[in-house]
């Protein structure tokens, strides 16, 4: 399972994404939550409507040609089907660690099986800080940690 807003989809989501059917493989399946407009609209910056969030997640996929196959789900919270869902692994960044690590905590609570979690290292941009959704907003950075005309390293 993997779970995000992906607005704008930048490298960073990219590596968490091709993670995620990397560890599935050919013969796993991949579970990606998606926040719903409500959920999104808890950001601090704009989000595009989930419409063309998830036109641009399922292009990324289809780009890519992942062999696990995979279903996209509709996430209304932060834990989406994971306290419900058998599965084996959650892929998270450092910023989302903390709340894998509850899933966890939650699902034993539940008497559920404990699921592996693989973090990903968050993908600089080229002045060295995390490539994020709030940086490509605010127009310091392009998807690939570019810097934008105006902007200056650390």
């Amino acid at each position: 399972m993997v779970g995000g807003t992906f607005d704008p989809l930048h490298d960073g989501h990219r590596r968490l994404i091709s993670r995620s059917f990397e560890l599935a493989g050919p013969s796993g399946h991949v579970t990606i939550g998606l926040t719903s407009d409500v959920f999104a609209g808890k950001k601090v910056h704009p989000v595009r409507p989930f419409s063309e969030r998830q036109a641009d997640l399922v292009g990324y996929i289809r780009t890519e040609q992942f062999l696990s196959p995979y279903t996209l789900l509709e996430l209304n919270d932060r834990f989406g089907t994971t306290l419900e869902e058998d599965f084996d692994a959650i892929v998270v960044s450092e910023e989302t660690l903390p709340v894998a690590r509850e899933i966890n905590v939650l699902r034993k609570e539940q008497g559920r099986k404990k699921v592996d979690i693989h973090q990903i290292s968050c993908v600089l941009a080229e002045d060295g800080r995390w490539i994020s959704s709030t940086r490509i907003y605010r127009g310091e950075i392009d998807v690939h940690g570019h810097l934008l005309p105006g902007m200056t390293g650390p």
